[in-house]
């Protein structure tokens, strides 16, 4: 499904991706761990087309598509979501409106005709009733005001609605109590099929009690140093990472 090849990456003339390499399959749940400041969120806001970074060489090819040649709308649509670290406030834009400006927009690509509020308004319900999501959270502006579970519980109602087919979560678990990181961590696993991969950021082993990755990569100087299991992430949480910067250098 998405192919990095030798990506390398700048921001304001500062190279932080140094050609790095990743494959991810259908199905594959990913995970990037690494200390503070070596790429980890450049890499998923690289992929979503965020506009402050610079590719300077390399690839990246989506569902057989050069990712690279296309703008952050067009990803969406091929089915590309970033989870945010800390989802953005927007007064005045209406959560279930914003939701359905965004379900039309997909169904407009796949030829669909738009679908009507009545039934728009019954399938969120439906959508944060399974997902244990109270339902007033669609009638808010978006994000204003929500805690820092419900932001992430909205992000997860956004994932249920528009039911991407790559999952970029840039630290989803930051700032989240055990249970608010428990009912997020579900709301994930209960969209995953063979059809749908995970790329997930995060700093603690914790995370991946919750959702199960197949893959556990370290990410440190600008590249991939060391990939694994999920033993690789309990590695790390018993020594740290200077144990593989060492034999990364070695």
């Amino acid at each position: 499904m998405l192919h990095v090849k030798d990506l390398k990456v700048a921001i304001d003339n500062q190279v932080i991706l140094d050609g790095l390499n990743l494959e991810i399959n259908r199905g594959e749940v990913h995970a990037i761990m690494g200390p503070n400041g070596v790429g980890k969120s450049t890499l998923a806001k690289v992929i979503s087309a965020h506009p402050s970074y610079e590719v300077l060489s390399g690839s990246i090819h989506y569902k057989g598509k050069d990712l690279l040649e296309l703008d952050v709308a067009e990803r969406a649509l091929e089915g590309i979501f970033l989870a945010f670290q800390t989802p953005v406030e927007i007064p005045g834009v209406n959560n279930i409106y914003f939701l359905k400006q965004a379900y039309n927009a997909r169904r407009a690509k796949e030829g669909l005709e738009e679908i009507s509020s009545l039934d728009f308004i019954k399938l969120v319900r439906e959508k944060t009733q399974s997902l244990g999501i109270k339902a007033d959270v669609f009638k808010r502006d978006l994000n204003v005001g929500f805690s820092g579970g419900e932001k992430k519980q909205n992000e997860m109602l956004q994932m249920s609605i528009l039911e991407p087919e790559l999952f970029l979560l840039d630290e989803i678990d930051s700032g989240l109590d055990v249970d608010a990181l428990k009912s997020v961590a579900a709301g994930v696993n209960s969209l995953l099929n063979e059809n749908r991969s995970v790329l997930l950021i995060t700093h603690y082993e914790r995370m991946l009690e919750y959702i199960k990755p197949d893959f556990v990569h370290v990410l440190n100087g600008g590249k991939i140093i060391k990939s694994g299991d999920i033993s690789l992430a309990k590695e790390i949480e018993k020594s740290g990472y200077s144990m593989l910067e060492q034999r990364s250098a070695s």
